[in-house]
């Protein structure tokens, strides 16, 4: 699209002209007398029809009425709000609010600086896109304060802003990531808030922010989902702090994309000892990569799949596995598709390593431990054993395949002590890793397994108990903490029910008693609490069916005003509340939090208990926790977001907020979750019930 300037004459006057008509409120129109402005077509004065008015220091005009007056023809479709003016071979489409105008039914394309606008169900645009679409001559009379448009003279169009894309050209080809270019008068430099780039369906006149950076830029980067074909409109838009469009540019473009993987991190033919990382390198966005590690040396091939395509993984592979590698970076569509990078070729290294965990050195060993071999080679045999340092002697503890082995000293075994672990690896040799001195107590103790601290019991629970020593007798003395009185549960068996009862208060301690040889040793005391009242659980915040449009109206909210993606936000919404089914309120009075993803704390409604996980001697029980609760549920939605914006770890996050894929990847890897899935099961959601349509705008 050729675009030349107005002869300066012509624009010095039309500038000085709209300067001394000064500003009018948009919606009051002048009227046809005192200061009103007049419009006059081919030496017929309109004025009465309808007269113009003045909107960001631009004077609009009716345009049916001028384009009626020189012989063309306007039709409106209400449906779009649409309006499209004929004139000869000139064909022109505007839509109400927009800011694109559309020549010969697409042929080409530009952005206009106001868009147009109905007052009184009457559109009125920019006179100056008036002289650009139909090629009319518009001049100012300043004295008699009017807008004078000659059909009769002809003009050449005016560049509505002065920003320019300059690094590819209309109709280009692109076939993957690229980068765009743009030049921007210094004028706007100190009035852009944000600079994004779009790409628009001409044909739906709607699209997708692709890229976006805060304040003034001349440079952003189109990466294309990886099914995104066709023509469409790549547009580069600066906006103030009111999100008002300041100036842009727009160039037809032509998608025929090409993907190409490749992956950075390593060097064909290189060395690499015990880990190597691995950087995708992709000119598009798939669905997920994955990793195709073959060894040269026997073909076995070993795949690391549904991974990150913008995130590195480090493989950390076995001493066994050592040796020559290929691997091959495959990118795959949301169809299955599946794009592969040339193969990168290396040498793999280990050293082998065998330690063991569960001691340290010069720790006091006065109860079980759990021992394990830490290795990074296959063994057949794990061979656990203790040396009396004092004497030498060294004694096997336990001899089993592989996996741990929780000691238990006796009283025999006091005293100070070493204690090693050998394995013996696939090929029969023997690995020994060093001793680790500790002073052993092996004193009568026992541990106490069925409840944990703070855990809150709501029924029957199972009590036992493991010694290293054989028990005559064991006793669970259950302890009521707010009056102290105890009572006694005797095990004849294990385990040992423990039923709550009313008499034991709510603030409990359990301790379990055994007779050893005559004396009485004990546990540790574990303090725990009952109820036995009604318990609340999550509730719904709304029907199942109704939460997708409950939760996407806030979502689309704050896409408005932060940015991030209406998609991403409903699709988290969706899976953290298993579709708003799944709320947090009090268990103990059934208070309802409003908090739609969980957040612990307390916030404008103070908090609801609710349960979370602790572990305590190797067993996962529930204990009680504070969650936010909110008076109104946009309450939460707006605190979640909040700490997606707020805090310096999700910085990356912010930089691809506005793409729902991207962001669901960054997220992930800025630590919001820890399930590995969580990023592909936003996706899916997202296109199972088409989310990216709530991130649609116009220009």
């Amino acid at each position: 699209m050729m675009v030349r300037k107005l002869k300066w004459s012509l624009f010095l006057l039309l500038f000085l002209g709209l300067i001394m008509i000064g500003f009018q409120p948009v919606d009051s129109m002048a009227s046809p007398s005192g200061n009103s402005i007049r419009l006059v077509v081919d030496g017929v004065d309109i004025t009465a029809l309808s007269s113009p008015f003045i909107r960001n220091d631009r004077t609009l005009v009716p345009v049916r009425f001028v384009t009626e007056s020189i012989g063309g023809k306007v039709d409106w479709d209400g449906s779009n709000r649409v309006v499209t003016l004929t004139k000869g071979s000139k064909k022109v489409t505007l839509q109400i609010d927009s800011f694109l105008v559309s020549y010969n039914d697409g042929e080409s394309f530009e952005l206009s600086d106001v868009a147009p606008v109905i007052i009184n169900d009457r559109t009125y645009v920019p006179v100056r896109l008036v002289s650009n679409a139909l090629g009319l001559f518009v001049d100012w009379d300043h004295d008699t304060r009017t807008v004078i448009i000659d059909s009769s003279k002809t003009v050449k169009p005016v560049k509505f802003h002065d920003l320019a894309i300059t690094s590819i050209t209309p109709e280009q080809v692109i076939t993957g990531k690229t980068t765009i270019k743009f030049n921007a008068d210094e004028k706007y430099k100190n009035q852009v808030a944000n600079t994004r780039l779009l790409l628009i369906d001409p044909d739906k006149r709607s699209g997708f922010v692709v890229d976006t950076k805060p304040g003034f830029v001349q440079e952003l980067t189109y990466l294309p989902d990886i099914e995104e074909k066709g023509r469409h409109l790549l547009v580069v838009a600066m906006y103030n702090n009111q999100d008002q469009l300041i100036a842009g540019d727009l160039v037809p473009i032509r998608l025929n994309l090409q993907p190409q993987m490749s992956i950075g991190g390593i060097k064909n033919f290189e060395i690499y000892t015990n880990r190597v990382t691995f950087e995708p390198k992709v000119n598009v966005i798939p669905a997920h990569i994955e990793y195709e590690l073959t060894r040269l040396d026997n073909n076995r091939v070993t795949t690391v799949k549904e991974q990150d395509p913008f995130g590195s993984y480090s493989w950390q592979p076995g001493r066994e596995s050592q040796g020559n590698y290929q691997v091959v970076l495959i990118a795959y569509d949301y169809e299955g598709n599946a794009y592969r990078s040339e193969p990168y070729h290396f040498t793999m290294t280990v050293d082998g390593f065998l330690t063991l965990r569960g001691v340290t050195e010069g720790m006091r060993v006065d109860r079980p431990v759990s021992l394990l071999a830490n290795r990074n080679f296959d063994v057949t045999e794990t061979i656990f054993s203790i040396r009396d340092n004092a004497t030498g002697v060294e004694n096997d503890l336990a001899i089993i395949p592989y996996g741990n082995y929780v000691f238990a000293p006796n009283e025999s075994m006091s005293g100070n002590k070493a204690l090693r672990v050998s394995v013996r690896d696939v090929f029969g040799r023997l690995h020994h890793s060093p001793w680790v001195n500790v002073t052993i107590d092996g004193s009568p103790n026992i541990r106490l397994f069925g409840v944990g601290p703070n855990q809150v019991v709501t029924q029957d629970i199972n009590l036992r108990v493991d010694s290293n020593v054989d028990l005559e007798q064991v006793n669970y003395r259950i302890k009521n903490l707010d009056t102290g009185t105890t009572r006694i549960i005797t095990a004849t068996d294990q385990p040992a029910t423990f039923t709550p009862l009313a008499t034991d208060g709510n603030n409990v301690s359990v301790v379990a008693e055994a007779i050893y040889k005559g004396s009485k040793i004990t546990s540790q005391e574990i303090a725990f609490k009952t109820y036995l009242g009604e318990l609340f659980g999550p509730q719904p915040i709304v029907p199942r069916n109704e939460f997708l449009e409950f939760a996407s109206k806030m979502a689309l909210k704050s896409f408005e005003k932060t940015g991030m993606s209406a998609a991403l936000q409903t699709s988290q919404a969706i899976l953290e509340t298993g579709w708003g089914q799944s709320i947090p309120v009090d268990k103990y009075t059934g208070k309802f939090s409003n908090n739609l993803f969980g957040i612990k704390g307390t916030a404008s409604n103070g908090s609801v208990i609710s349960n979370t996980w602790e572990v305590y001697n190797g067993v996962v029980y529930r204990i009680d926790d504070h969650f936010r609760a909110y008076h109104q549920v946009q309450e939460s939605w707006d605190d979640h977001k909040d700490i997606l914006l707020r805090l310096p770890r999700y910085e990356p996050f912010r930089e691809v907020m506005h793409h729902s894929s991207l962001g669901a990847w960054a997220v992930r890897r800025a630590g919001y979750a820890t399930d590995p899935q969580y990023p592909l099961k936003l996706i899916r959601i997202i296109r199972q019930y088409n989310l990216k349509e709530l991130d649609r705008v116009t220009i």
